[in-house]
């Protein structure tokens, strides 16, 4: 039995979106064109050039703030999914993972789900305050 401390800690959403799994897994995997659909409004801007194609890949992201992050990607699987953990440079990551997966519907729509797990976050202040923005497990 795991410890409150140790429980499962993530939110997820899914929605259908009327493009291909190709086309939308570019959007993802390019990080230049991840600001211009964030919806957290959080990234500002992306150096070109860092097109992500395997695990173990590093890609830069400047957030709204100034912050630069370095984004280690542990997992890939070509037009499927996606999944980075973000860290400030030079450092490891604390732990928290953001991932992309998309499910074909048809030739033309898609379902994409995106997660932000901090099961294995470690940095208290970051536990904090995610807990406070009542994200909530799903």
């Amino acid at each position: 039995m795991a410890s409150q401390d140790q429980e499962l800690r993530f939110a997820s959403a899914s929605r259908d979106i009327s493009a291909g799994a190709g086309q939308i897994f570019e959007l993802i995997a390019d990080p230049s064109l991840q600001p211009r659909w964030d919806g957290n409004d959080n990234l500002s801007e992306a150096p070109t050039g860092q097109r992500v194609r395997a695990v173990g890949d590093v890609f830069t992201m400047t957030l709204t703030g100034g912050q630069v992050r370095e984004n280690h990607v542990v997992e890939f699987d070509e037009g499927v999914r996606i999944a980075w953990r973000p860290a400030e440079p030079g450092q490891e990551p604390p732990g928290h993972l953001w991932r992309c997966e998309l499910e074909p519907i048809d030739s033309s729509s898609t379902r994409v789900t995106h997660t932000y797990d901090w099961t294995q976050l470690t940095d208290d202040s970051r536990i904090s305050r995610v807990e406070r923005q009542d994200i909530g497990n799903t």
